[in-house]
Parts: C-alpha cells; sequence; structure tokens
C-alpha cells in the first residue's frame, strides 16, 4: 500500500504525514475507488500533525490528526453533494475550500500552492465527470468522427492514426513546436480564418482535445508541465 503512494511524494508532501495515512486508507477505500492525489498542509511554523486532503474518484477525504497523532479523524465528502470548490493563494501557499449542495463550507489552509493547484483541477474534473457521465464513456475514436465533421481527414484515416504506433512528431503534428501547433491554447495569438476558439467549442468538443493532449503526453511528444497548462485551459472552458 505504501508503495502505492510514493507518486504524491513529489511537491513537497510531508512524507511522514503521507505514512500516517497510507494505512488508515487501505480500510478506508471502497470497491473500485482510487486515490487521485494527497495534499498536505504546510504551516510556516514547524506542523508536527499536519492536515491532509485526499482525493479520490469518489469523494474528498479531510484528515485531521488526534491526540497528539495517535488518532486521526476522518470527514468524507462525495462528489454528488459538492456544489463547487475553490482556491485562493496567498502569500505563504494557498487555501483550498468546497462548498456542498446543503451551503456548507470547508476549507483548509496552508496547501503548498502546487498541490492546491493540483487538488483543484482534479475536483473540477471529478465534478464535470459527474455532471457529463456520458462524456467519459464516449470512445475517443467515435467522439472525433462525430464532433468534428470539418476535419480534412476521413474515418478511415483517424482509426488508422490511432491503430499505429507513433513513433515521431512527423507522423500527428507539422514540424513545428508544440506551441506553435496548438494555438488554439494561447489566447494571445490570434487564431487563423480555419481555427475555432476554445470558447466556441461544445464540452464533447473540449473533452475530445483534452484527450488528445492526454494521447501526446502519454507518448512523450509533450513535457507533463505543457499538458498541465493545456488542460487546466481546456477545463476553463467546461
Amino acid at each position: 500500500m505504501k508503495e502505492q503512494f510514493k507518486k504524491f511524494l513529489n511537491e513537497e508532501q510531508d512524507p511522514k504525514a503521507i505514512e500516517k495515512i497510507t494505512s488508515k486508507l487501505s480500510d478506508l477505500l471502497m470497491k473500485n475507488e482510487e486515490v487521485g492525489y494527497i495534499a498536505v498542509q504546510k504551516k510556516p511554523a514547524i506542523t508536527v500533525f499536519p492536515d491532509s486532503i485526499v482525493l479520490t474518484n469518489k469523494r474528498i477525504i479531510i484528515c485531521e490528526p488526534r491526540n497528539l497523532g495517535l488518532s486521526m479523524n476522518f470527514t468524507d465528502y462525495t462528489w454528488d453533494n459538492i456544489a463547487a470548490t475553490f482556491v485562493k493563494e496567498n502569500i505563504l501557499g494557498s487555501e483550498f475550500s468546497f462548498n456542498t449542495n446543503t451551503d456548507l463550507a470547508i476549507s483548509i489552509d496552508y496547501i503548498p500552492k502546487i498541490q492546491a493547484r493540483k487538488i483543484y483541477t482534479y475536483a473540477k474534473e471529478q465534478l464535470d465527470l459527474l455532471k457529463n457521465p456520458a462524456t467519459a464513456e464516449t470512445p475517443l475514436a467515435e467522439t472525433v468522427t462525430v464532433t468534428e465533421p470539418e476535419s480534412d481527414f476521413d474515418e478511415d484515416e483517424i482509426e488508422e492514426i490511432e491503430a499505429e504506433e507513433v513513433t515521431s512528431f512527423a507522423e500527428i503534428m507539422p514540424a513545428t513546436t508544440p506551441y506553435e501547433s496548438y494555438e488554439p491554447i494561447q489566447q494571445t495569438q490570434q487564431p487563423s480564418s480555419g481555427d475555432r476558439k476554445l470558447s466556441e467549442l461544445s464540452k464533447e468538443e473540449l473533452f475530445d482535445k483534452l484527450q488528445n493532449y492526454k494521447r501526446l503526453l502519454d507518448n512523450g511528444l509533450i513535457l507533463q508541465g505543457e499538458y498541465d497548462t493545456y488542460k487546466k485551459e481546456i477545463l476553463s472552458y467546461m
């Protein structure tokens, strides 16, 4: 179980705090529930027992150590009970908060900024999937064919690109940098006459673009930071 959570120790998370909640989570996770991200509080002064936020594909879990770390309180909120999430960046860390459908406001401060951005993005993705479950279940090939009828590629060409292993940039992108190839992401650049702005695309078309960027990341064609920038920009219109 501990090996599973080592991937969350790359954004200044306190290893001791992660270790404390690891053994607890093994008993708390439901069937088919997976942890998406863990954020750990980091106050300016030494925080011996910081609070943590665990985001899974089913809920948000607030972990609060008690009795000098000998026990821990867990409070969870399922995604269908969450109305909205917010992030406020301060001089010292950020504050992550969310409202429930019963007008309950929950917040936790002194979250490192990069962790706060990660949990905010993950939360927004889960809320969007909850509102549009059919979009997440639609196969990628069908989405490309249905939502982009004006594409210059016919259906056979699209299926051929998906079936073949990508070996170079030239197979899927022009011989330019990633930023030049995806001008719609750069709001400061003027789109060509044939392009459409992100604000003009439907949620299905935006989801399709996000999937295409994920495919580029998986094949090593763009960096993680570039993918995060594209994803954040697209999600702001969904």
